[in-house]
């Protein structure tokens, strides 16, 4: 017997499809009716096409066929068949993300509590029982195919929904991106001394984050998603020196004293910066300022507790921050300033090392060990090009 069966009479039309001779019949819904007794199919064919466009199969797998290759908008299927039964068809429409959303009404002669409790476990909408009522065979399609459409345009706003709001992430994105660069481009165009400091800093620190998310006994907030607001959010560790007057922020010396106190409230001036955004953000934030927070006002702290503002120590001192210190210091060392040459690679290893457990998280000390070659290649890759005229001066 051939795939589609063709009901008798000028209705059918080419490939089994029963077309009513109406001049809206394309845009009918589709049922695929599937029984192995011709007589059944013909009966449900002269039911159903008067309002629809009728596919007909004799098996299974036939059925499965047409399905795959154009998904009706419901099926009728028949429970009791040769080779492969209605329940085992089901499942493979419902596991199939070509069908799982056509609506499977069983035909059936069977009428145990049980057997309809396998059908509706196997994905069934509902049941038709043997020998059927027309009018109730229309009815239950009508029904079914009336919530079909209703959860097919669902499914339609909710993909446009999705598309909407990905789109409006991705400006919201863009324009905190482009305020980062704002802020930092301030930051930079009052401390023009610093060359490529910035975004060697930014990969030291996803770099070594990175290598502590790998280990076994990681810290837990180190998901991929944090770390890369950390490196986001590590350009703005400096951001607090706009508030620090030119007298000492430019001074071509060494700073006094006094003038060094005033160089070191920039990591509260730009804590307080920072604050003001998130506050004015109303919840809204997202972790990259709270990050940057950390980072601006804590990246000076020391881990025995001498660093400032605030004199915290060891773990007290935020994350994000230990990891910003470690990347802060080394390339400040590595790099070239009016007031001092460029150390070595090596000689600024072992500074790092020697200050890990006082100055330095001994942990992360030992990220950069593990990433010197990386931290090599970051260096390189953001060499600076040439001296600066001036820059600010850290006490020695």
């Amino acid at each position: 017997m051939s795939a589609v069966l063709q009901a008798p009479g000028p209705a059918c039309g080419a490939g089994g499809a029963v077309v009513p001779l109406h001049d809206d019949a394309a845009a009918r819904p589709t049922v695929l009716v599937v029984d192995d007794t011709p007589a059944n199919l013909h009966l449900l064919t002269q039911v159903l096409n008067k309002q629809y466009r009728v596919q007909l199969a004799t098996s299974g797998a036939k059925a499965l066929a047409i399905a795959q290759r154009e998904p009706p908008d419901l099926i009728v299927l028949d429970v009791m068949m040769p080779e492969i039964d209605g329940y085992e068809v089901c499942r493979r429409l419902k596991a199939d993300p070509r069908t799982c959303h056509v609506p499977v009404l069983f035909l059936t002669a069977l009428a145990r509590p049980e057997d309809e409790t396998r059908g509706f476990e196997a994905g069934g909408a509902d049941f038709v029982h043997k020998p059927f009522n027309p009018a109730t065979v229309l009815a239950r399609v009508r029904t079914q195919l009336t919530l079909k459409a209703a959860q097919d345009a669902l499914r339609h706003r909710n993909h446009q929904l999705s598309g909407e709001l990905d789109a409006r992430r991705c400006e919201v994105e863009r324009l905190r991106d482009t305020t980062l660069f704002v802020m930092v481009g301030l930051a930079e165009f009052r401390d023009s001394d610093t060359g490529y400091h910035i975004q060697r800093t930014q990969e030291y620190v996803r770099t070594l984050a990175t290598w502590l998310a790998a280990q076994p006994d990681s810290p837990p907030e180190l998901t991929p998603e944090a770390i890369d607001e950390l490196a986001k959010a590590a350009p703005l560790h400096d951001i607090g020196k706009v508030a620090i007057p030119d007298g000492v922020l430019l001074k071509p010396g060494k700073l006094t004293a006094d003038e060094w106190e005033v160089m070191k409230t920039h990591a509260s001036h730009g804590a307080d910066l920072l604050q003001r955004a998130i506050d004015r953000l109303e919840g809204a934030a997202g972790p990259m300022l709270h990050y940057g927070k950390q980072i601006a006002r804590h990246h000076h702290e020391r881990w025995d507790g001498s660093g400032y503002p605030d004199g915290l120590a060891g773990p007290q001192i935020p994350l994000a921050a230990r990891l910003m210190a470690v990347a802060d210091v080394y390339d400040a060392l590595i790099s070239r300033r009016p007031y001092k040459g460029p150390m070595s690679h090596a000689d600024a290893m072992a500074f790092i090392r020697a200050g890990a457990g006082s100055h330095f998280d001994p942990r992360i000390v030992a990220a950069l060990d593990a990433c010197e070659q990386t931290v090599i290649d970051i260096g390189a890759r953001w060499r600076d090009g040439g001296d600066a005229a001036t820059h600010p001066k850290e006490s020695p």
